[in-house]
């Protein structure tokens, strides 16, 4: 009687699969080979220093890592599986907050965008999720067919479809990568991981990048209304912008009505106030002029920082695609108005200055 074969012993080392050079290891029968990359659970100062880089807006389409399959720790066939984006402080954020836990990190290729902007844009979807799991051959590297998914990466994946297609089950875990140890200890989410909070603090680290972004156009404003309106036309120009970049996010919950741009608009008037005051003031000027030059701040400043309070709808809890869509239709030409008009103005003044009218 012939022997029996003795039965491949499942792969118990959750990173074997890279040489396959165990034939006792079940993980022989894929079609695609598995290449598991190191993680570590620790940030160091260069990483830290990427993501001050990051959140000032330097090489911002550079920081990323590759997506792939990582291992933190020492994981095992049945070690949690969980999904991320392959922008650096996402992926920093996952594995800082699993240091000590031996699991394997899925990284989707996101372009370097953050999980919940990529769930959005489609980037964090369902076809690369699915592409994901094969190419990097997960299907080897556990023998459960389970895996996290962040909650915010929820609206770019369908659930059924993945595992239709990849065999995978999908569950979304918390809002935030610092409860990831908990959520994984009982797979269950507590009302405050699933709730999304946007405090003062999120909202103000997202001003530097937006700083940054409209640093060169600002400093040009400020040259300009500078040799219209002096000093006062220059620090006009730089508290419009930081208007819009700073004091919005940082006042937002605080500023009256419901959309952005109506409370970017009203802060910028707020902001405007001093501004046509001190100019109504110079009595060397003719009356016409001193009108034009009281109103020009009014036109200005609201239509700049409303304008630029519409930037953080897009890392807010407070809005919607489709809420941002009737915010652009509806305020947007009036900004716009408001803008043109103003220029028009100060061109006027700045032409009747350098002809010395006024």
């Amino acid at each position: 009687m012939p022997h029996a074969k003795k039965p491949a012993k499942p792969c118990s080392c959750g990173s074997c699969a890279p040489v396959r050079s165990d034939p006792s290891c079940g993980c022989q029968t894929e079609s695609h080979p598995v290449k598991i990359l190191p993680a570590s659970g620790t940030i160091t100062f260069a990483e830290n220093l990427d993501h001050f880089l990051a959140r000032w807006g330097v090489n911002r389409m550079g920081h990323l890592v590759v997506p792939g399959l990582y291992r933190l720790g020492a994981p095992t066939s049945d070690s949690p599986v969980i999904v991320t984006a392959n922008y650096t402080l996402s992926f920093d954020a996952v594995r800082a907050s699993l240091a000590g836990i031996d699991c394997l990190i899925l990284v989707l290729d996101t372009k370097g965008v953050n999980v919940w902007c990529a769930a959005g844009k489609g980037t964090f979807g369902t076809e690369e999720l699915v592409r994901r799991i094969e190419v990097t051959g997960l299907a080897s590297a556990v023998r459960h067919r389970e895996l996290v998914l962040p909650q915010l990466g929820a609206p770019g994946i369908a659930a059924h479809e993945v595992q239709k297609r990849s065999g995978f089950r999908v569950e979304y875990g918390p809002v935030r990568a610092r409860d990831l140890p908990k959520y994984l200890q009982t797979h269950s989410a507590t009302p405050e991981m699933r709730r999304v909070e946007f405090p003062i603090v999120d909202r103000v680290i997202l001003t530097p990048v937006e700083v940054v972004h409209v640093a060169v156009p600002t400093i040009v404003a400020m040259i300009a209304l500078y040799l219209i309106a002096g000093p006062a036309g220059s620090l006009a120009a730089l508290a419009a912008v930081l208007g819009g970049t700073v004091i919005f996010p940082a006042l937002f919950p605080f500023l009256p009505t419901k959309d952005f741009s109506t409370k970017g608009i009203l802060l910028g008037l707020i902001i405007a106030i001093p501004f046509a005051l001190d100019f109504a003031k110079n009595r060397a000027l003719p009356q016409w002029a001193i009108i034009l030059s009281a109103l020009l701040p009014l036109l200005l400043i609201p239509a700049v920082t409303g304008y630029l309070s519409l930037n953080f709808t897009g890392c807010s809890t407070f809005t919607s695609r489709t809420g941002v869509k009737k915010e652009i239709f509806r305020y947007v030409p009036s900004m716009v108005f408001m803008a043109i008009a103003g220029i028009i103005i100060a061109a006027a003044l700045g032409v009747t200055r350098l002809m010395g009218v006024i």
